[in-house]
Formats: C-alpha cells, structure tokens, sequence
C-alpha cells in the first residue's frame, strides 16, 4: 500500500541549499558517524558504552533527516514565490490576527524560510487548512489539535521575499 506524497513548493535557493545538505549528510557526514562508531566499538562492551550508544542515536537522526531530504527533494516544486493577490497560498507571507493577537508567517514548508526568523506554517496544519484561498479581511476559525477553536482575520497576503 502507497502512501500519497504531497508536493512541496521551494524557492531555487531552498531546493540548491536542501540539496547540498543532503550530499554532505550521504557522503562526508556517514563517513564521520561510521568512524565515530567504530571508535566506539573499540572501546569494549557495547552494553555500558555510552559512546557508542549516543554515535548510533546520532547515526539514526542522520539517516532520517536525510530520508526526510529525498523524499522532499524528490517531490519538491522549484519556482519563484507565487506573486501576491490578496488570497492565502503556500509561499505567501500572511499578517493575520489569530485569538485577537496580530501574527506574521509564511504558508508553506520551514525549509522555504531557511535562516529567516519568520514563523512558518505547513498548508497541512489546522491553521494552513483553514487560510488557504482566503482574502484578505476574510475571517475564520480552526480547531487546534487539542480540540480549542480559534478565531482569525486575514490582514495582509504578501510575496515571499526570501526574509
């Protein structure tokens, strides 16, 4: 059973820096983490080797992020940020007023905003579900995760800029 990929937009940037992420992970970085092993395991008993214990912790974060990597890359969408036209869509910053607070944010991936001290929300999140195609003074709300409706008002929709 195939489980549904979602595609993900990414500027070129994202894409080229994700991308060099990935080959450091795959060649230098699984080199590194196979010495630090093997230095590990000369050690002595594996049982009470902490070591090595914390090397094959690190090992299987690596391995993941880089899983995580392919399968992004591979279904990723490379584009410039869709120019704004008021409506709320992956790759747009969003000003809205969320439970009366005023909040700025990107729709889209966390990978899109890179160092960027913007707050970023997946298109897949309740919040994301409940702003995609809305215009700017539309309201709403969306359930949180723990069951709590919270109200929000679509401010500003604007072109991602890359900061």
């Amino acid at each position: 059973m195939t489980t549904p990929t979602t595609v993900t937009w990414l500027t070129q940037e994202a894409h080229d820096r994700l991308a060099a992420e990935l080959h450091t992970l795959s060649t230098i970085g699984r080199d590194d983490i196979a010495k630090k092993i093997e230095s590990a395991r000369e050690e002595g008993d594996l049982k009470e080797n902490a070591g090595y214990h914390a090397a094959k912790e690190e090992q299987g974060k690596m391995e993941a992020r880089i899983r995580t990597l392919t399968l992004l890359l591979r279904t990723a969408e490379v584009g410039s940020a869709p120019e704004s036209h008021g409506v709320v869509e992956p790759g747009t910053v969003i000003t809205a007023v969320i439970a009366g607070d005023e909040s700025r944010f990107l729709i889209g991936s966390r990978e899109i905003a890179g160092d960027s001290d913007l707050d970023v929300y997946s298109e897949q999140s309740p919040l994301g579900v409940a702003i995609i195609g809305l215009s700017v003074g539309a309201s709403t709300t969306y359930t949180t995760p723990s069951g709590k409706e919270i109200a929000v008002q679509i401010s500003l929709v604007e072109t991602w800029t890359g900061n």
